[in-house]
């Protein structure tokens, strides 16, 4: 199976998701699976079933709804987001088994750093010492995923205490707070890992605004 990975630099994040949503709409059997990598400008999003008082107090960053799985998170710059816009008939996975692929790629990166992670089976997403430095969430359609992974990478965690982080209560990491800097190359890293664990094969490797979407 050929993956194309788009790099779509900082964005914003309404466009991003409606560009998705349109991938998914018109893809068909013979659509070419893509990995859509981005940093979003600071933004809070509220997951399908999303409770508001898990968003304490937003101040001037913005709350989008979104229509994946979970709670509320936040996406801004210094994270890595990484969107897997996959066909799970063709992969043979169910959504529980995407699920737990997503969750050993963030672990096999951050083990590349040093850092020993795990999951939990009570809340999706990567944990190190209890706290949470890889979230994921994920909408299916048509057999067909988008949404994806949050890897915090070197960014500022302070908007995290302005909400209840996916319900859970608990404290979020990066990369950077555990190791005092973060490796250069982690969107490499993350590629490589996606492209082991789903068993990918490499295809064009594109770089540009979200204006370069032919969705």
């Amino acid at each position: 199976m050929e993956l194309i990975v788009r790099d779509l630099g900082r964005s914003r994040y309404a466009p991003v998701f409606a560009a998705m949503r349109a991938f998914t709409d018109r893809r068909h059997g013979e659509t070419t699976d893509e990995l859509w990598l981005t940093e979003h400008d600071p933004v809070f999003t509220q997951g399908q079933a999303g409770k508001a008082e898990f968003i304490l107090n937003p101040g001037d960053i913005p709350v989008v709804q979104s229509d994946r799985g979970g709670q509320v998170t936040y996406h801004g710059p210094g994270q890595i987001v990484a969107y897997a816009l996959f066909d799970l008939r063709r992969m043979d996975r169910t959504v529980r088994g995407l699920v737990s692929g997503i969750e050993a790629t963030m672990i096999a990166v951050l083990k590349g750093c040093g850092i020993d992670a795990v999951e939990r089976a009570d809340a999706p997403g990567v944990y190190v010492d209890g706290d949470k430095i890889g979230a994921l969430g994920l909408r299916v359609r048509k057999g067909c995923s988008y949404h994806g992974l949050a890897l915090n990478v070197d960014l500022d965690l302070e908007p995290f205490a302005r909400i209840n982080p996916c319900g859970l209560g608990v404290t979020v990491t990066s990369i950077a707070k555990l190791l005092g800097a973060a490796p250069a190359d982690m969107k490499n890293r993350l590629v490589d890992a996606v492209v082991e664990q789903f068993g990918f094969t490499r295809g064009r490797h594109m770089s540009g605004s979200l204006d370069s979407l032919a969705v």
